[in-house]
Protein backbone atom coordinates (compact mmCIF):
# COMPACT_ATOMS: atom_id res chain seq x y z
CA UNK A 1 0.00 0.00 0.00
CA UNK A 2 1.22 3.27 -0.74
CA UNK A 3 1.26 5.94 2.03
CA UNK A 4 0.55 9.69 1.82
CA UNK A 5 3.64 11.44 3.63
CA UNK A 6 2.86 14.52 5.84
CA UNK A 7 4.80 16.36 9.14
CA UNK A 8 5.08 18.42 11.26
CA UNK A 9 7.53 20.82 8.96
CA UNK A 10 8.10 23.43 12.07
CA UNK A 11 10.71 20.84 13.51
CA UNK A 12 12.60 21.25 10.26
CA UNK A 13 12.34 25.26 10.45
CA UNK A 14 10.14 28.06 12.49
CA UNK A 15 9.59 29.94 9.03
CA UNK A 16 6.77 28.87 6.56
CA UNK A 17 9.56 29.18 3.18
CA UNK A 18 12.19 26.71 5.58
CA UNK A 19 8.93 24.27 6.44
CA UNK A 20 8.32 24.79 2.41
CA UNK A 21 11.90 23.87 1.45
CA UNK A 22 12.27 20.50 3.83
CA UNK A 23 8.96 19.65 3.12
CA UNK A 24 10.08 19.48 -0.69
CA UNK A 25 13.65 17.96 -0.63
CA UNK A 26 12.39 15.31 1.63
CA UNK A 27 9.05 14.59 -0.76
CA UNK A 28 6.41 15.39 1.78
CA UNK A 29 3.22 16.72 0.10
CA UNK A 30 1.44 17.82 2.82
CA UNK A 31 1.64 19.73 6.36
CA UNK A 32 0.00 18.96 9.98
CA UNK A 33 0.47 22.64 10.67
CA UNK A 34 1.47 23.52 13.94
CA UNK A 35 3.72 26.59 14.49
CA UNK A 36 4.40 28.93 11.77
CA UNK A 37 6.53 32.42 11.59
CA UNK A 38 6.34 32.29 15.30
CA UNK A 39 2.93 31.80 15.87
CA UNK A 40 0.81 28.55 16.81
CA UNK A 41 -1.76 27.74 14.83
CA UNK A 42 -4.29 28.77 17.62
CA UNK A 43 -3.21 32.37 17.06
CA UNK A 44 -2.58 33.04 13.56
CA UNK A 45 -5.20 35.30 11.92
CA UNK A 46 -7.72 34.57 8.80
CA UNK A 47 -5.45 37.00 6.63
CA UNK A 48 -2.28 34.43 8.03
CA UNK A 49 -3.94 31.59 7.01
CA UNK A 50 -4.78 32.56 3.35
CA UNK A 51 -1.25 33.87 2.72
CA UNK A 52 0.11 30.29 4.29
CA UNK A 53 -2.40 28.33 1.44
CA UNK A 54 -1.39 30.40 -1.11
CA UNK A 55 2.48 29.96 -0.42
CA UNK A 56 1.88 26.37 0.07
CA UNK A 57 -0.43 25.63 -3.15
CA UNK A 58 1.98 27.95 -5.26
CA UNK A 59 4.83 24.88 -3.97
CA UNK A 60 2.03 21.95 -4.72
CA UNK A 61 1.57 21.70 -1.16
CA UNK A 62 -0.98 21.46 1.21
CA UNK A 63 -2.45 21.97 4.72
CA UNK A 64 -3.88 18.23 5.71
CA UNK A 65 -4.58 18.83 9.48
CA UNK A 66 -4.06 21.48 12.24
CA UNK A 67 -1.64 20.41 14.74
CA UNK A 68 -3.56 22.30 17.57
CA UNK A 69 -3.11 22.41 21.34
CA UNK A 70 -6.65 22.08 22.49
CA UNK A 71 -7.18 19.98 25.33
CA UNK A 72 -3.99 20.70 26.67
CA UNK A 73 -4.88 22.26 30.02
CA UNK A 74 -6.17 21.25 32.68
CA UNK A 75 -9.61 20.19 34.42
CA UNK A 76 -9.10 23.39 36.56
CA UNK A 77 -8.44 25.67 34.15
CA UNK A 78 -11.38 27.83 32.74
CA UNK A 79 -12.47 26.40 29.40
CA UNK A 80 -14.43 28.63 28.02
CA UNK A 81 -11.75 30.50 26.23
CA UNK A 82 -10.06 27.57 24.81
CA UNK A 83 -13.32 26.72 23.72
CA UNK A 84 -14.01 30.06 22.01
CA UNK A 85 -10.18 29.86 21.09
CA UNK A 86 -11.30 26.29 19.53
CA UNK A 87 -13.89 27.64 17.25
CA UNK A 88 -11.87 30.38 15.77
CA UNK A 89 -9.48 27.44 14.58
CA UNK A 90 -12.31 25.56 12.94
CA UNK A 91 -12.77 29.24 10.76
CA UNK A 92 -8.21 28.96 10.16
CA UNK A 93 -9.22 25.18 9.21
CA UNK A 94 -12.04 26.00 6.40
CA UNK A 95 -9.37 29.07 5.29
CA UNK A 96 -6.18 26.40 5.22
CA UNK A 97 -8.12 23.75 3.02
CA UNK A 98 -7.91 21.22 5.97
CA UNK A 99 -10.42 18.81 7.30
CA UNK A 100 -8.50 17.13 10.23
CA UNK A 101 -8.15 18.77 13.24
CA UNK A 102 -5.97 17.07 16.23
CA UNK A 103 -6.75 17.64 20.20
CA UNK A 104 -5.97 15.98 24.10
CA UNK A 105 -8.24 15.36 26.26
CA UNK A 106 -6.88 17.15 29.40
CA UNK A 107 -4.48 17.19 31.83
CA UNK A 108 -4.92 16.74 35.62
CA UNK A 109 -7.63 14.51 34.67
CA UNK A 110 -7.38 11.38 36.36
CA UNK A 111 -10.60 9.47 37.55
CA UNK A 112 -12.57 12.56 36.30
CA UNK A 113 -13.86 10.86 33.14
CA UNK A 114 -17.23 12.36 33.08
CA UNK A 115 -15.58 16.04 32.91
CA UNK A 116 -13.42 15.04 30.39
CA UNK A 117 -16.38 14.01 28.21
CA UNK A 118 -18.01 17.11 29.24
CA UNK A 119 -15.52 19.25 27.66
CA UNK A 120 -14.73 16.86 24.41
CA UNK A 121 -18.54 17.02 24.17
CA UNK A 122 -18.39 20.81 23.74
CA UNK A 123 -15.38 20.37 21.10
CA UNK A 124 -17.43 17.82 19.14
CA UNK A 125 -20.79 19.88 19.04
CA UNK A 126 -18.83 22.89 17.91
CA UNK A 127 -17.30 21.56 15.23
CA UNK A 128 -20.60 19.97 13.85
CA UNK A 129 -21.64 20.77 9.97
CA UNK A 130 -18.15 21.94 9.93
CA UNK A 131 -16.27 19.53 7.89
CA UNK A 132 -13.63 18.79 10.22
CA UNK A 133 -12.70 15.57 11.56
CA UNK A 134 -11.73 15.85 15.64
CA UNK A 135 -8.48 13.50 15.94
CA UNK A 136 -7.68 12.80 19.73
CA UNK A 137 -4.12 11.72 20.01
CA UNK A 138 -2.64 9.62 22.90
CA UNK A 139 -0.23 12.20 25.11
CA UNK A 140 1.83 11.34 28.27
CA UNK A 141 0.02 12.89 31.29
CA UNK A 142 -3.69 13.81 29.67
CA UNK A 143 -6.83 11.51 30.08
CA UNK A 144 -6.19 9.39 26.93
CA UNK A 145 -2.77 8.38 27.93
CA UNK A 146 -2.98 4.66 27.72
CA UNK A 147 -5.13 2.59 25.50
CA UNK A 148 -7.61 1.74 27.83
CA UNK A 149 -8.54 5.20 28.34
CA UNK A 150 -8.38 5.87 24.72
CA UNK A 151 -11.13 3.54 24.29
CA UNK A 152 -13.36 4.78 26.95
CA UNK A 153 -13.03 8.17 24.88
CA UNK A 154 -13.79 6.24 21.61
CA UNK A 155 -16.53 4.43 22.39
CA UNK A 156 -18.38 7.05 24.40
CA UNK A 157 -17.41 9.64 20.99
CA UNK A 158 -17.43 6.97 17.43
CA UNK A 159 -17.31 10.53 15.94
CA UNK A 160 -14.00 11.51 17.75
CA UNK A 161 -11.10 9.74 15.19
CA UNK A 162 -7.89 8.69 16.82
CA UNK A 163 -4.22 9.44 15.81
CA UNK A 164 -2.04 6.67 16.98
CA UNK A 165 1.23 7.65 18.63
CA UNK A 166 3.48 4.89 19.06
CA UNK A 167 6.35 6.74 21.24
CA UNK A 168 3.96 8.36 23.28
CA UNK A 169 2.73 4.91 24.27
CA UNK A 170 6.30 3.85 25.09
CA UNK A 171 6.61 7.03 27.70
CA UNK A 172 3.33 6.08 29.39
CA UNK A 173 5.00 2.44 29.33
CA UNK A 174 2.57 0.99 27.05
CA UNK A 175 3.17 -1.68 24.97
CA UNK A 176 2.37 -0.58 21.74
CA UNK A 177 1.08 -3.65 20.14
CA UNK A 178 -1.50 -3.87 23.32
CA UNK A 179 -2.55 -0.83 22.50
CA UNK A 180 -2.71 -1.12 18.03
CA UNK A 181 -4.58 -4.25 18.93
CA UNK A 182 -7.33 -2.12 21.19
CA UNK A 183 -7.60 0.93 19.26
CA UNK A 184 -6.91 -0.06 15.52
CA UNK A 185 -10.49 0.20 14.29
CA UNK A 186 -10.38 4.16 15.91
CA UNK A 187 -7.22 4.84 14.24
CA UNK A 188 -7.80 7.86 11.38
CA UNK A 189 -3.75 8.47 10.97
CA UNK A 190 -0.89 7.94 12.75
CA UNK A 191 2.47 10.21 14.15
CA UNK A 192 5.60 8.94 13.19
CA UNK A 193 8.02 8.41 15.79
CA UNK A 194 9.73 6.22 17.95
CA UNK A 195 11.39 5.96 21.27
CA UNK A 196 13.86 3.51 23.60
CA UNK A 197 11.97 1.83 26.73
CA UNK A 198 13.97 4.94 28.68
CA UNK A 199 11.26 7.72 26.61
CA UNK A 200 13.94 9.10 24.97
CA UNK A 201 12.90 9.81 21.15
CA UNK A 202 14.41 7.92 18.26
CA UNK A 203 14.32 7.36 14.79
CA UNK A 204 11.33 5.43 13.30
CA UNK A 205 12.46 1.73 13.89
CA UNK A 206 15.18 2.34 15.88
CA UNK A 207 12.97 1.77 19.26
CA UNK A 208 10.85 -0.32 20.99
CA UNK A 209 7.45 1.02 19.38
CA UNK A 210 6.91 -1.74 16.81
CA UNK A 211 6.29 0.10 14.31
CA UNK A 212 7.64 -1.90 11.30
CA UNK A 213 4.31 -4.59 12.60
CA UNK A 214 2.05 -1.73 13.27
CA UNK A 215 2.70 -0.29 9.46
CA UNK A 216 1.75 -3.50 8.02
CA UNK A 217 -1.60 -3.68 9.41
CA UNK A 218 -2.41 0.05 9.29
CA UNK A 219 -5.30 0.63 7.27
CA UNK A 220 -5.09 4.62 6.47
CA UNK A 221 -3.47 6.89 4.19
CA UNK A 222 -1.64 9.84 5.75
CA UNK A 223 1.58 9.07 7.75
CA UNK A 224 2.58 12.28 9.61
CA UNK A 225 6.71 12.41 10.12
CA UNK A 226 6.97 14.07 14.01
CA UNK A 227 10.87 13.89 14.40
CA UNK A 228 11.31 14.83 18.12
CA UNK A 229 15.07 14.17 17.42
CA UNK A 230 17.96 15.58 19.53
CA UNK A 231 19.63 18.56 18.08
CA UNK A 232 22.89 19.19 19.22
CA UNK A 233 24.22 22.93 17.52
CA UNK A 234 28.02 22.56 16.82
CA UNK A 235 27.82 19.02 16.52
CA UNK A 236 29.51 18.72 13.50
CA UNK A 237 32.64 20.90 15.66
CA UNK A 238 33.41 18.17 18.03
CA UNK A 239 36.16 15.66 17.65
CA UNK A 240 35.08 12.42 17.74
CA UNK A 241 35.95 11.28 21.45
CA UNK A 242 34.02 13.37 22.40
CA UNK A 243 30.29 12.84 20.76
CA UNK A 244 30.40 9.05 21.86
CA UNK A 245 28.48 10.57 25.42
CA UNK A 246 25.61 12.57 23.69
CA UNK A 247 23.42 10.05 22.37
CA UNK A 248 23.28 7.65 18.66
CA UNK A 249 20.87 10.13 17.72
CA UNK A 250 21.55 13.62 17.77
CA UNK A 251 21.80 16.15 14.84
CA UNK A 252 23.96 19.02 14.10
CA UNK A 253 20.80 20.98 13.17
CA UNK A 254 16.82 20.93 12.80
CA UNK A 255 16.84 20.28 8.57
CA UNK A 256 19.23 17.28 9.10
CA UNK A 257 17.37 15.54 11.91
CA UNK A 258 14.17 16.40 9.82
CA UNK A 259 15.30 14.55 7.31
CA UNK A 260 16.69 11.20 9.36
CA UNK A 261 13.03 10.99 10.79
CA UNK A 262 11.93 10.99 7.04
CA UNK A 263 14.29 8.33 5.58
CA UNK A 264 13.92 6.15 8.66
CA UNK A 265 10.29 6.08 8.22
CA UNK A 266 10.32 5.57 4.14
CA UNK A 267 13.33 2.67 4.76
CA UNK A 268 10.36 1.00 6.74
CA UNK A 269 7.93 1.26 4.20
Amino acid sequence: MSFVLAAFADEASPSLSGQIKAMKENGISCLEIRGVDGENIADISAAKAKEIRKALEAEGLYVWSLGSPYGKIGLDEDFSPHLEKFKKSLETAEILGADHLRLFSFYNASGRFSEVCERLHKFIRAAEGSGILLCHENEKDIYGDISKRCVEIHETFPELRAIFDPANFVQTGQDTLEAWEQLKTYVEYMHIKDAEASGFVVPAGKGIGNLKKILSEYKGRVLTVEPHLTVFQGLENLEADKKSGIGSYTYPDSFTAFKAAVDALKEII
